[in-house]
């Protein structure tokens, strides 16, 4: 009891000026665990009074069906009330501080959440599909080793009820947002039928000050300028999905999915810059007014065959997947220079992607509750970039600029054979893992006749081990090596025109990040009581890690470059319990340490640095059909490699009122306090920048769902554990 009292006290500790929250459910037998998930170490796995919350051995599993940020919000909001996972004001994930995350859809990969866009498409896409969230910081050698911060698993939700049913909902704020769609599902015999179509309208505001001082080495003066920017985007996201599933027979199910996606954007941006010299006195200066537009189409076909054999997990799944990512942006801008003639600019960038991916996994259970499962997993991916740039003194007299025109063509295929064994000696229960990759990457500069060619092998191993002390508390260990490979931008040296002082480039000779990261836990569980305690270190060689650099005349180069080491460790807590019959809370916090090799980039040795984050979560059922929520989180200041993030932090508000078993009214108050923004600093010898982010984030949403069809809708558990670690 004193252990538990520590800990609880401790997590308060952890978890500064927080609060979230969701309401206890009653008991429910535990699901099945979906189809393409690797068998979990039974013998060690806990699961809560209901679905709600399930965590095994390589995974926790956090349902957002109470989440009412979830159902007026994005992904991006969502995520925010995740355990281990940090979203900033760009919509940038982050679990335990680490940003090279995997995000994937029902297990499998997809190509909005790569590259620089994938921001951007957590924030527009509608978390109202979500079902739960599985958050894996030592997947098993079955998933993929890219992101060395591990793997975020978005499941859909989906619907078993005989005949058709389905849900409308739609939700609009106080800025003039709004989302909507519709979900539905026809099981009829052997045939399963299911669809939705949402749409989902933005307004988003951003606002962006840059203040950066550089160093003049001839009078040892330091050069000031200070860069602002407005911008108004306007525009929305469609996601269209269709499926079925047809039994034909006791053992054999065949499964297909279309599904498309589209963001559309148009952007209004005026930007402001003002430049001294070391002396102080004005040298350059301009404002510059942007109209540009963005889309992005994702439009997929998927096919699986499950066959289930005699005896319990003993399957052979196989999966075939074709994935076009079409992707534009265009703007105009016209800069009014002080001291300079104006100057008239187009630029655009086009990438099209296509991606096909092959799957094929297989459990066998063995003698003495042994199992067995291995697969292999071909993933073959190519890429096509076209930058398009021209400038003149009139919007009629434009000519191309060859500095800014680049087409750029890089292929990636990954061949892929793993196998984890796992076996029980009592109450102790191990794991082992071992994943074979044979990787063959092609890049082809065509613009300037530059090729190249890059193959390697490697094998990644993981081990998962697990105790039971009681029926109440186990205890785990784990390790898995991970790999960040640089994407197709990160390695073309191209210089990537932003402004008239920031440019991007890739650089060639960056090698895969590895890292090796080891975690022990200590979990407990009595009635609605859970607490947590978790360990981790993570050692990671050739980092991966921008660099921003002067070019000179204030002209300034973001490129990549691999660090010589990074070390970072912590101690996540949680406690959850019931303060009252209606009361419910949870509090998390995540105490960490990261060392960064800097000897690189202008620092003398390597540099250290402490962070506290948590969250808080405050549920209320004030009556049967009125839920009251808060919920809050915070981010401590976080090291960089040339500087540090100062603190953010975010406070939400949710009600929802159920009028009967079909319709409910929900609404939402995010960012009450209106101090989400971000803050990051660069302060090295040579230079000096300040930047601050903010966006229209606080809003209040209006909302209702409605249920229809056959059968007695599906009731929404409660997330006991929604808080979870900060």
């Amino acid at each position: 009891m004193r252990f538990k009292i520590a800990l609880l006290a401790a997590a308060a500790v952890l978890s500064p000026t927080l609060v979230q929250a969701q309401t206890a459910p009653a008991p429910a037998a535990p699901k099945a665990p979906a189809k393409d998930a690797p068998t979990a170490v039974e013998g060690v796995t806990i699961t809560s009074d209901s679905t709600a919350m399930r965590a095994s051995i390589d995974r926790r599993s956090y349902s957002v069906a109470n989440d009412l940020s979830a159902k007026t919000g994005s992904v991006a909001d969502a995520l925010r009330n995740i355990p281990s996972v940090e979203v900033d004001v760009q919509g940038n994930v982050s679990l335990r501080g680490d940003s090279n995350v995997t995000i994937m859809i029902d297990g499998k990969p997809s190509s909005q959440f790569t590259g620089e866009g994938k921001g951007d498409a957590l924030q527009s896409m509608p978390a109202d599909q979500i079902d739960r969230v599985e958050v894996m910081t030592n997947p098993s050698a079955a998933y993929r080793p890219d992101g060395t911060a591990g793997i975020i698993n978005l499941i859909t939700k989906k619907t078993q009820k005989p005949g058709t049913s389905g849900t409308a909902r739609f939700n609009v704020d106080t800025l003039g947002r709004h989302n909507g769609g519709i979900s539905a599902t026809r099981r009829a015999g052997k045939l399963t039928l299911t669809g939705d179509a949402s749409y989902r309208h933005e307004k988003q505001e951003g606002r962006q000050l840059i203040e950066r001082s550089t160093l003049d080495a001839a009078s040892g003066g330091y050069r000031a300028s200070t860069q602002a920017s407005d911008a108004d985007n306007t525009g929305g996201m469609t996601n269209l999905r269709g499926a079925l599933d047809y039994d034909l027979d006791k053992s054999n199910r065949l499964s297909g999915e279309l599904r498309f996606r589209r963001m559309d954007f148009n952007s209004d941006v005026q930007e402001t810059y003002a430049a001294r010299d070391a002396s102080g006195a004005p040298s350059r200066a301009y404002v510059r007014d942007l109209l540009g537009e963005m889309r992005r189409d994702t439009g997929a076909a998927s096919a699986d065959w499950r066959r289930q054999f005699k005896g319990a997990d003993h399957t052979l799944t196989t999966h075939v997947e074709y994935e076009i990512t079409d992707f534009t942006r265009d703007f105009d801008a016209l800069t009014r220079n002080t001291p300079g003639v104006d100057q008239y600019e187009r630029v655009g960038m086009d990438v099209f992607q296509n991606r096909a991916n092959l799957k094929v996994d297989y459990s066998k259970p063995l003698p003495k509750d042994v199992k067995l499962k291995t697969g292999l997993d071909f993933e073959l991916a190519s890429n096509a970039y076209k930058n398009r740039g021209a400038s003149g003194p009139t919007a009629g007299g434009l000519i191309v600029d060859p500095n800014r025109t680049n087409v750029y063509d890089y292929d990636q295929d990954v061949y892929a054979a793993y196998v984890t064994y796992e076996r029980p000696f009592g109450d102790f229960t191990v794991q082992g893992g071992l994943r074979a990759e044979q990787v063959r990457i092609n890049v082809n500069d065509v613009t300037h006749g530059a090729t190249g060619r890059n193959d390697y092998f490697r094998v990644y191993p993981t081990l998962h081990t697990g105790y039971t002390l009681s029926q109440n508390q186990t205890l785990s260990a784990n390790y898995s090596r991970r790999v960040q490979r640089p994407g197709a931008q990160d390695l073309h040296p191209y210089r990537v025109y932003l402004d008239p002082f920031n440019y991007r480039q890739g650089n060639p000779n960056l090698k895969p990040q590895i890292t090796d990261s080891y975690e022990l836990g200590w979990q407990y569980r009595k009635g609605q009581a859970y607490y947590l305690a978790t360990a981790y270190f993570r050692d990671t060689r050739d980092s991966v890690t921008d660099v921003v650099s002067d070019l000179g005349g204030g002209v300034f180069l973001t490129s990549k470059a691999n660090l010589g080491k990074s070390r970072a460790g912590g101690l996540e807590l949680v406690a959850n319990g019931r303060l009252s019959p209606k009361l419910t809370y949870n509090l998390s916090g995540n105490l960490f340490w990261n060392e960064i090799d800097a000897a690189n980039l202008g620092f003398s040795g390597a540099r250290s640095g402490t962070a506290l984050s948590g969250r808080a979560n405050l549920n209320w059922q004030a009556t049967p059909k009125d839920f009251f929520q808060l919920n809050a989180f915070t981010s401590g200041k976080r090291l960089t490699p040339q500087g540090y993030r100062e603190p953010f932090k975010m406070v939400n508000l949710g009600y929802r009122r159920k009028v009967n078993d079909k319709l409910s009214f929900v609404m939402t108050a995010q960012d009450v306090l209106d101090d989400f923004r971000e803050v990051t600093v660069i302060d090295t010898p040579a230079l000096r920048d300040r930047a601050r982010r903010s966006a229209n984030v606080r809003s209040v949403f209006f909302g209702f769902s409605y249920a229809f069809g056959a059968g007695k809708p599906r009731p929404e558990q409660f997330d006991f554990n929604a808080g979870g670690p900060g």
